[in-house]
């Protein structure tokens, strides 16, 4: 199956409208809630303490958050995603207008008062920007279509933050400002007409206009979903406590740390959203087009790294008579280091994060998306405001240092994820998976659209080495139900896997006849269950590279179990590391090139063991 580049969704008119219409919307929050900042810090006068104002700020644009993202999964549930944006779209050059005449009266009220606002504009489109994506993108575009999203996010808050610095630092600033965010918000609006439709997910739904009442239910659904999607949601949100003590540390680091002017701070934010856009890049070729959350332990794992090199390159910084500008910065070993780990914590935090919303859009009900998505916005305000009040006790009650505080949150990470992987094993189970198939092997796959994307079917392959079960599953987008021979699933490490895969040990008859009944009984559950469940039907792995005899295990399943079966073969595994070829040669130990085939399916009624064992061997051909 061929697939293309997330580039290529940009040329749909199903996808670009709406990631224009997002992008600019992000682009116009950064740009007047820089400018408001700087206003108060260079432009304004006022006896009212500058620093309280900037916190004030912060507090004004995430407070509705709090307020109103449970109004915004009930709006999102209840009315066509579609109109929804726009409406919120046309809302938005209002309050723009209004935030126009604020920069141009040097009305300080109005521009707060305007702040909330887009706050709350912000909180409501969140759960329509996420939850829409299911309905127009593909299983396999989800990937892609959130990473798309995630760096087009990033980049505009850095656009917008370098842009407010631009505007503000001219003498006419106030008509430049006003003037740009009227006109981006028009262009917002006119974007957003271009979204194809979106219907209602729960048009019946009673609207609950008690905020307080209606987020703790929210909180509730969206915590109370499975554990894979509630520790989802907590996982993501962590993504933003780690990100807002980065990007809150950045000017003082910059400034007391590598000695630097205005000019270093922005290469350090600079760097960084380049580091999440090209990690959320990364993630669709990286997971093979779909939804890969093994993905996650492997960014976790890179934060808590990039985040101790950070600290432990920190320190000793050459000082100037004058402040370093970004170019004097460059000319220091040191500071290429630090870059490079501010680089590597952006790209694993792309990776840590794209997979967490596509998880999160692909596993809720579709009647339940936008109020989850919902809980996941409140769940994020409070994390980051946790973040102010861990930083504040980091820094000035128990004394740390910036990078300090860098490395104490590289250990919480290690602590927080463990909880995560520890109650969701699938993380780990998929990583291990994603990993060998990456770096032991060089996996490519043939026919796999033959594969339904739901119902019960049975897939039959043939069994070469130790890991024919972790290669299959990290190839196919559905979950896979294993048979295999017990003394197999048994195997230390791969056990671990297996069990958390459900897979289902079974032994011969006459070897343990209660573990080969239980075997049957439970695959003919999952059948019944509409779940994909794949045999090796010769019951052992081959131990001179030839397909043996197909057992009577398979027709027993189809005589009980009347489901469509596909055939596949696994080419180029005999004499890799875990076959049993005894003259396993060293070139064929690591990143061996192996291949996973499907044939077309074939009804139960034809499913005979001799026809499907031929079929197998003429899939896998002379390529052993």
């Amino acid at each position: 199956m061929t697939q293309q580049s997330q580039f290529a969704l940009l040329g749909k008119k199903r996808f670009l409208p709406f990631f224009v219409t997002q992008l600019l919307g992000a682009f116009n929050d950064n740009i007047f809630k820089q400018s408001l900042i700087l206003a108060i810090l260079f432009k304004l006068n006022t006896g009212v303490d500058r620093d309280l104002l900037v916190n004030l700020c912060a507090l004004l644009f995430i407070l509705p958050f709090f307020l109103f993202s449970a109004l915004g999964g009930q709006f999102g549930e209840k009315f066509a995603k579609d109109a929804l944006i726009r409406k919120i779209k046309l809302a938005e050059v209002f309050i723009m207008l209004a935030g126009a005449a604020g920069v141009l009266l040097d009305s300080l009220p109005l521009m707060l008062a305007v702040l909330f606002a887009m706050g709350t504009q912000s909180a409501l489109f969140g759960p329509v920007k996420y939850s829409i994506l299911p309905q127009h993108l593909k299983d396999e575009e989800l990937v892609g279509g959130n990473a798309l999203v995630e760096m087009g996010t990033f980049l505009a808050i850095l656009a917008g933050t370098i842009g407010a610095g631009i505007m503000m630092a001219s003498s006419s600033y106030a008509p430049i400002v006003a003037g740009s965010v009227v006109g981006v918000a028009l262009l917002g609006y006119l974007a957003s007409h271009g979204i194809p439709r979106a219907a209602a997910a729960m048009p019946t739904l009673p609207l609950d206009w008690n905020i307080f009442r209606q987020s703790w239910v929210i909180m509730k659904l969206g915590l109370g979903q499975r554990p894979a999607v509630s520790r989802s949601l907590v996982g993501n949100s962590w993504f933003w406590f780690l990100g807002a003590i980065y990007l809150t540390q950045i000017p003082a680091y910059a400034k007391e740390w590598l000695h630097g002017d205005e000019s270093v701070v922005t290469l350090i934010l600079t760097v960084f959203s380049l580091g999440i856009g090209l990690g959320s890049m990364l993630c669709e070729r990286m997971s093979g087009h779909k939804v890969e959350i093994g993905l996650v332990p492997f960014g976790s794992i890179g934060l808590t790294l990039f985040g101790m090199l950070l600290w432990w390159f920190s320190g000793g910084f050459p000082q100037g008579a004058t402040p370093h500008d970004w170019l004097a910065l460059l000319g220091h070993g040191q500071a290429w280091w630090i870059l490079g780990c501010i680089l590597g914590i952006g790209l694993f935090g792309g990776f840590y994060i794209v997979p967490l919303y596509a998880l999160i859009q692909s596993r809720t009900a579709e009647h339940e998306r936008a109020r989850v998505i919902a809980a996941n916005n409140i769940l994020n305000a409070l994390f980051m405001v946790a973040s102010a009040i861990v930083a504040i006790l980091f820094l000035s009650v128990a004394g740390l240092s910036i990078p300090q505080l860098f490395l104490a949150i590289s250990l919480m990470n290690v602590a927080v994820n463990s909880y995560i992987f520890k109650i969701v094993p699938e993380f780990s189970m998929r990583f291990l998976i994603w990993l060998l198939g990456h770096s032991m092997y060089r996996v490519e796959h043939k026919g796999l659209d033959a594969i339904p994307d739901e119902g019960a079917a049975v897939l039959v392959c043939n069994h070469v080495s130790f890991v024919d079960a972790l290669l299959i599953g990290g190839a196919i987008r559905r979950p896979v139900r294993f048979v295999m021979y017990y003394k197999i699933y048994d195997l230390p490490v791969l056990n671990f896997v297996f069990r958390t895969a459900g897979t289902v040990p079974i032994a011969g008859r006459s070897e343990d006849l209660l573990i080969y009944d239980a075997a049957f009984k439970k695959i003919a559950e999952y059948l019944r269950n509409g779940e994909l469940v794949c045999i090796f039907p010769e019951g052992k792995l081959t131990g001179d590279g030839e397909i043996d005899e197909f057992k009577a295990g398979v027709e027993r399943i189809l005589e009980e179990n009347p489901v469509p079966v596909i055939p596949m073969a696994l080419q180029g595994l005999w004499g890799s590391f875990f076959s049993r070829d005894p003259h396993k040669g060293l070139f064929k130990r690591f990143w061996s090139r192996v291949c996973l085939v499907a044939g077309t399916p074939v009804a139960p009624e034809q499913a005979k063991r001799e026809a499907l064992q031929a079929q197998v061997a003429e899939l896998r051909g002379d390529w052993r």
